[in-house]
């Protein structure tokens, strides 16, 4: 996971985008509500903490699913005279609420695994929890492959955060198997101590989740490469002498661009004007999420400024 510097796509198309986020959210509440469903059971007929700390875990992916849900499809739509910017901030306050959500349980689970350390439970039909801990595997491997993809396509960072949590559901799942073997091997600690270690993962992931959130919203500029890149398509274009005061940020599916172009001070207004819509489309070809604002300042042809 490359955090919020992260960027989208070049040559993306923002419509079909918007269908391959809302087929990724849909596709992550479906997942996490059936795992619910099937861990609920395991759990009430085994005891095992380490199927309780599973299907917390699916719990809180159901309900951060949900919120993503929510936020995405308000976060796609189009700017208002209330929101003249969009509403594309609604991504990373959803992955701000899922990473609270992701620690609360990450503790909830650390004070039940040490109850669970103090007072032994012998563990029954431990067979049907390692079915439900397969099928679960296989789910969450079909629905982060779907997640990936639109990752790649997108770079949402709502979607980001939930492939997040299904990953960690591979190791958490991974875990409890092996817990659940130890155990049938009379090693009945293996259960709890197994469940307190995904805890802490889990608390792991929610730091890094919120932290990315965090960093939208605070309006981070893009990475390097792309900021290096804006910056030699407007210097290639052979009127421009040099820019600079380069902003970027990224709100949602849409990147703000605002930089200053330095041309020359004896160029008609109309001129310069023209110079300027040539320098936006070239990087909104390269960006064609983007929103480019462009000043255009005097120079001489003779002292240009170095970029």
């Amino acid at each position: 996971m490359k955090g919020i510097s992260a960027t989208l796509e070049p040559g993306h198309d923002p419509a079909r985008n918007g269908g391959l986020l809302k087929l990724a959210s849909i596709a992550s509440v479906a997942t996490a509500g059936f795992l619910i469903v099937a861990k609920l059971a395991a759990w009430y007929v085994t005891g095992s903490v380490g199927l309780l700390a599973s299907l917390v875990d699916s719990v809180m992916d159901s309900i951060a699913s949900v919120i993503n849900l929510v936020a995405i499809r308000y976060s796609l739509q189009p700017p208002d005279e209330e929101h003249r910017f969009g509403h594309g901030k609604a991504e990373p306050l959803a992955g701000l609420a899922q990473s609270a959500f992701i620690a609360g349980s990450a503790v909830f689970l650390i004070l039940h695994a040490i109850d669970r350390l103090r007072y032994p439970h012998q563990l029954e039909a431990i067979g049907i929890g390692v079915a439900v801990m397969l099928l679960a595997i296989v789910l969450t491997l079909v629905l982060l492959a779907i997640q990936r993809y639109v990752i790649r396509k997108t770079q949402s960072t709502a979607i980001r955060a939930d492939a997040l949590h299904y990953a960690t559901d591979l190791l958490t799942n991974l875990s409890i198997l092996a817990a659940l073997y130890m155990t049938t091997l009379g090693w009945n600690w293996a259960d709890p101590a197994f469940a307190i270690g995904v805890a802490l993962y889990i608390f792991y992931s929610a730091f890094h989740i919120g932290h990315e959130a965090f960093q939208q919203l605070m309006d981070r500029q893009l990475p390097d490469d792309i900021l290096e890149q804006i910056r030699a398509t407007a210097m290639s274009h052979p009127e421009v002498f040099g820019i600079h005061d380069m902003r970027t940020r990224q709100s949602g599916q849409t990147v703000f661009v605002q930089l200053h172009l330095e041309l020359d001070k004896f160029l008609p207004l109309t001129q310069a004007h023209a110079i300027a819509d040539e320098v936006e489309a070239e990087i909104m070809a390269y960006l064609p999420n983007a929103e480019v604002i462009i000043h255009q300042d005097p120079m001489d042809e003779v002292h240009p400024v170095t970029p």
